[in-house]
């Protein structure tokens, strides 16, 4: 989700549209690629700080973009595009994932009383 979005519009105006991969987008696509990296790899507390590494960049852009765009413009002229809305819930996603490896990892972790 969050690489597609990368690619998306992030932004409708009355112009035009602006892609993703011109801005944050560029950043949210190499987060996503190190999420990918991440899903492959069979340890599970670095599988686990990929997703979170990809979580944070995934929510913490879009939300900056928002709040920019808030800041300078208001609620006039301007919208969030599929792309925004797909890197933010891509990026929720992960938060996910990776709350549920951490857990995962913990739990299997040596020593550890259950």
């Amino acid at each position: 989700m969050v690489l597609l979005g990368a690619f998306l519009p992030w932004i409708y105006t009355g112009v035009g549209s602006v892609a993703g991969i011109r801005g944050a987008g560029l950043w949210t696509m190499y987060a996503a690629v190190l999420g990918v990296a991440g899903a492959i790899i069979r340890r599970r507390r670095l599988a686990a700080a990929h997703a979170t590494a990809l979580a944070v960049v995934a929510v913490v852009l879009p939300a900056w973009q928002v709040v920019h765009l808030l800041s300078l413009v208001g609620f006039v002229g301007w919208m969030p595009g599929p792309g925004l809305v797909l890197t933010l819930g891509g990026g929720v996603l992960a938060a996910t994932a990776a709350r549920s490896l951490w857990v995962e990892a913990d739990a299997a972790a040596p020593g550890r009383s259950v």
